[in-house]
């Protein structure tokens, strides 16, 4: 604590020092520990990561709050996060020597939501490689993103809590958090799926069956390109 009980001002090459250190020291009793490693500017590169990322900062009950996050999640004070099925659970490097921990439960993907995210993925996903690299139409961009019934999240669908101090209601450490599962995203967008215990391949499944229906009542029907036997014979002179 510095003069006039405000903390004292720590350059950002201490606080990412301090937070390898942490990191090295929970590495030795947990080896299987997940610190978030930011490389450059961007929080997020790919799709689903700065999906999320965007998700969270379109609500007002967090942008004014989530953006105290960004420095810290950048100056790798995640020192460990970890996606389980509606859960994240997460240690972050503050000003204490001690990392806090946080939790942060996302509800359920409801089934009626589900059921019509399925309608409308229908014909619209080719494969399970491009879901991954959120290479389908622009429609189904937006589907996924809708506020109300779209795959992300909504403010009142998530619930967290911080060991730090802090009585804020999004304390920087929740928002280091969250913006850190943006980039985990990055890496691995299936964790995306687990954490909202979503069957992702169901939206496979469900576009290719429908593809095979639609050619299966096609099959019975000439089609027009289809050349008779008598006209290949006129065709070569035959």
């Amino acid at each position: 604590m510095g003069f006039y009980g405000f903390h004292e001002y720590v350059p950002v090459a201490k606080k990412k020092e301090n937070a390898k250190k942490t990191v090295e020291k929970l590495r030795k009793k947990n080896p299987n520990i997940a610190p978030i490693i930011i490389e450059g500017n961007q929080i997020a590169k790919k799709w689903w990561g700065k999906a999320w990322n965007k998700n969270l900062e379109s609500y007002a009950d967090f942008r004014n709050r989530i953006g105290r996050g960004r420095s810290y999640v950048k100056h790798g004070a995640v020192v460990d996060l970890q996606i389980k099925k509606g859960n994240i659970e997460a240690l972050v490097q503050g000003s204490s020597s001690k990392p806090y921990k946080v939790e942060i439960q996302i509800d359920k993907f409801s089934s009626v939501k589900w059921k019509k995210v399925m309608e409308l993925c229908n014909h619209k996903i080719e494969t399970l490689e491009a879901l991954i690299a959120g290479e389908f139409p622009k429609e189904l961009e937006q589907v996924f993103k809708e506020s109300e019934t779209g795959l992300f999240p909504s403010p009142k669908e998530i619930h967290f809590s911080c060991s730090c101090p802090d009585s804020a209601i999004v304390c920087k450490h929740v928002a280091a958090v969250l913006y850190g599962v943006g980039a985990r995203l990055d890496s691995d967008p299936i964790l995306f799926f687990k954490l909202r215990d979503i069957d992702f391949e169901q939206l496979i499944k469900k576009s290719m069956e429908d593809k095979m229906q639609s050619m299966l009542k096609n099959a019975d029907k000439k089609s027009e390109r289809v050349i008779d036997d008598e006209e290949v014979f006129d065709l070569f002179g035959i």
